[in-house]
């Protein structure tokens, strides 16, 4: 079986979950000595009944009834047990689960769906404790019909050993289903993923989807992903169907031979029509035993699919993780510098295996592209620079680099001196600070949003930040100011509302090193010419790094770093480069001609 590298499974969880797990386990097994007990009983009366001993049965009768009371109560506290621990259980799944996914670094995300997320982190951990809960409910049930089988075969052996041999030809059966089973799973539940993740893609782009009249499109795409889900998941259905019906068309024909073989038996005078009744009213026990024996394959096997899933997470090889080194440091000075650093985008395809709890998932280089090769260059601390330069030219990568999104293939990225490797996290969090081109504003009230950038923020300091990003007057217009809840991904703010959100984030970290990748985008003249005069108060007490389309908006950096095929052609400031590079000087013509 695939090992994870911290060795994170399941079985820590129910450890540290054992009362529960414990007392479940106990109150499910006592309801099922009170079900034995009572089949038992119940037999009994009827011989009672047909011996005569009418006393006798009533007394069984009772007893009876006082076990069906006491079955009931039991199966009461096994629910209550169940509702607190399973609860439980799921939340620490989900916690551990979305923690580990903070982990992972950029690339990892980029190389995979959100649904290959959202399924294992939310849905998987709900589907492994409800199955565990019923492996344990139908295994007590199999255990109580594996008793009323032994007891039936202590009326009459030979009927008993018919039975015992239904049942063994029917296991059989049910282990080859759950074999094929278990790959038809992990075959379905990749496609589920992938539906998880066109329907998350499609909500969250209804606007730009209405907009650019693409709804029959996006139909005709989910159509056909929906199709192939519902071929895999028809295929995976059928399979399992036809190993059903063969299974109780054993069972059926079995049912028919304990009765002719009983009627048989009581013709020689070897059952009493008493015992016959006893056999016959608990035959079902048969399919009993079977059916929760396929039921047990079908959870457990529907449980190592997620538990392989959710795991997996942990496998720093499939997933892969952000890795940090040892070395602290508080006063980050802001200094960078590229040393020889090359970087190649390389795309992957995932290919699962036959028997997927056996193997790893087969990862195939499909793709790849080289942004640098060999790339250097120095910003000084406390600088404003820009890189600029066509679409493609790697400006946005050595953004994702500097601020460790990604990792260098060769060469190295320092600060202060110090490779970016080597800092520990916190250190390299508290340093640097980057506003994406499209930030992502978390459902919560402005004041929490800003609250997750400084714990400890003032509101003056808020609203001091606010100002700076010319976002003031707007919080001060709505009803409930900072109080206000933006929705999810800010979808209550407009566009240039929520880069200046972001940007307010940036300012209350105050961080010695300020990345900001094309995030004046979406403003308006005004408000772009007022963020730019925010971000020029920052110079001189932070390193500032922008990537910008607008020329105009980096007139007064210090330095400009002129891009082109993942290469620095041109160094200097607006000036220097207007005056002597013509291809950064027609970027500028371009822009003000349209």
């Amino acid at each position: 079986m695939r090992k994870n590298k911290h060795k994170v499974g399941l079985k820590s969880y129910l450890k540290r979950n054992k009362l529960g797990v414990a007392l479940y386990i106990l109150a499910y097994a006592l309801a099922t000595v009170c079900s034995v007990f009572i089949t038992i009983l119940l037999a009994t009366a009827i011989e009672q009944v047909t011996l005569g001993q009418y006393t006798d049965a009533i007394a069984s009768l009772c007893i009876v009834l006082g076990l069906a009371c006491t079955k009931r109560f039991f199966w009461y506290m096994s629910g209550l047990v169940y509702q607190k621990y399973a609860n439980k259980i799921m939340a620490e799944l989900n916690l551990d689960l979305a923690k580990q996914a903070f982990k992972l670094n950029s690339k990892t995300y980029a190389d995979h769906d959100t649904g290959t997320f959202v399924q294992r982190i939310v849905n998987d951990p709900e589907r492994v404790v409800t199955n565990l809960s019923d492996i344990i409910d139908v295994f007590f049930d199999i255990f109580s019909s594996f008793i009323i089988v032994i007891y039936i075969a202590t009326i009459n052996i030979y009927l008993g050993l018919t039975i015992l041999a239904l049942v063994a030809v029917a296991l059989i059966i049910e282990f080859k289903r759950k074999t094929i089973r278990r790959k038809n799973k992990w075959i379905v539940r990749k496609k589920s993923d992938h539906i998880n993740s066109l329907t998350t893609e499609i909500v969250r782009s209804e606007k730009d989807i209405k907009a650019l009249g693409l709804e029959e499109k996006l139909g005709e795409i989910s159509n056909r992903a929906y199709s192939e889900y519902q071929k895999v998941s028809y295929k995976a259905e059928l399979v399992d169907m036809n190993f059903y019906s063969s299974r109780n068309l054993l069972i059926e024909l079995g049912t028919l031979a304990v009765l002719i073989l009983g009627i048989y038996y009581i013709d020689l005078g070897l059952l009493t029509l008493a015992s016959f009744m006893i056999v016959y009213s608990n035959n079902d026990s048969l399919y009993q035993f079977v059916w929760g024996v396929g039921m047990i394959a079908n959870a457990w096997t529907d449980t190592k699919v997620c538990t392989d899933r959710m795991f997996a997470l942990f496998d720093d090889e499939e997933f892969v993780c952000e890795r940090f080194g040892a070395k602290h440091v508080d006063n980050v000075k802001g200094k960078i510098e590229f040393k020889r650093v090359s970087f190649t985008y390389r795309e992957y395809e995932t290919e699962t295996p036959e028997v997927p709890s056996k193997q790893k998932p087969i990862r195939k280089l499909v793709g790849e592209n080289k942004i640098f090769n060999n790339l250097s260059f120095k910003i000084k601390p406390n600088t404003t620079v820009a890189f600029v330069g066509k679409s493609g030219s790697g400006k946005s990568t050595i953004l994702n680099l500097m601020s460790k999104m990604y990792e260098v293939d060769s060469g190295e990225v320092l600060i202060d001196g110090i490779n970016i490797n080597d800092f520990d996290k916190p250190s390299l969090k508290n340093a640097v600070s980057l506003v994406n081109q499209f930030p992502y504003i978390f459902d919560m009230t402005i004041r929490e949003n800003l609250l997750l950038a400084k714990g400890d923020a003032t509101e003056e300091e808020m609203f001091e930040a606010l100002r700076q990003a010319s976002l003031k007057d707007f919080v001060e217009s709505l009803p409930k100011g900072l109080d206000t809840k933006v929705g999810e991904s800010g979808i209550k703010l407009s566009g240039g509302q929520k880069q200046r959100l972001a940007i307010v984030r940036a300012f209350l970290r105050n961080s010695p090193i300020i990345i900001f990748d094309e995030s004046t985008s979406s403003l308006d003249n005004f408000a772009q010419e007022e963020v730019k005069r925010s971000i020029d108060s920052l110079k001189g007490k932070s390193t500032i790094v922008i990537v910008a389309h607008r020329l105009s908006t980096i007139k007064n950096v210090d330095q400009i770093f002129f891009l082109e095929n993942g290469k620095i052609e041109a160094i200097g400031t607006f000036d220097e480069l207007f005056e002597t590079n013509v291809k950064f000087k027609n970027m500028f013509y371009a822009e003000n001609i349209n």
